[in-house]
């Protein structure tokens, strides 16, 4: 863990941290931006903090592969995605893309 919170992750968080789950670092953010970087047509995709688990974010290429990485916040998710020039959308309100599906699907039939 870095000294610096870089991304807001700490600040951004607040009083809550989810029971099972190890924090968000800088390295999963960062994770996350170098797919944004390496890929065409990423949206991330903001899931939220469960008992078990942290606020996630996935980010899915327009070819349908896909990440995803805890964020601590949803807020750190939206600043990455303002400074990247990338659209954000809440997995809750909007669901998971099509095309990340049938990546799945294809991944799935390859693979067996």
């Amino acid at each position: 863990m870095r000294w610096r919170d870089r991304y807001g992750l700490r600040r951004l968080r607040g009083p809550r941290i989810a029971k099972f789950d190890r924090e968000a670092t800088d390295s999963d953010v960062e994770a996350l931006i170098a797919f944004a970087k390496s890929r065409r047509g990423v949206e991330f995709y903001v899931e939220p903090e469960t008992f078990a688990t942290d606020t996630t974010a996935m980010a899915i290429a327009d070819d349908g592969e896909w990440t995803r990485r805890r964020v601590g916040s949803p807020a750190v998710i939206r600043k990455v995605a303002r400074d990247l020039a990338l659209p954000v959308y809440d997995v809750q309100l909007t669901g998971y893309p099509a095309r990340m599906r049938a990546y799945n699907e294809r991944r799935k039939r390859a693979e067996g």
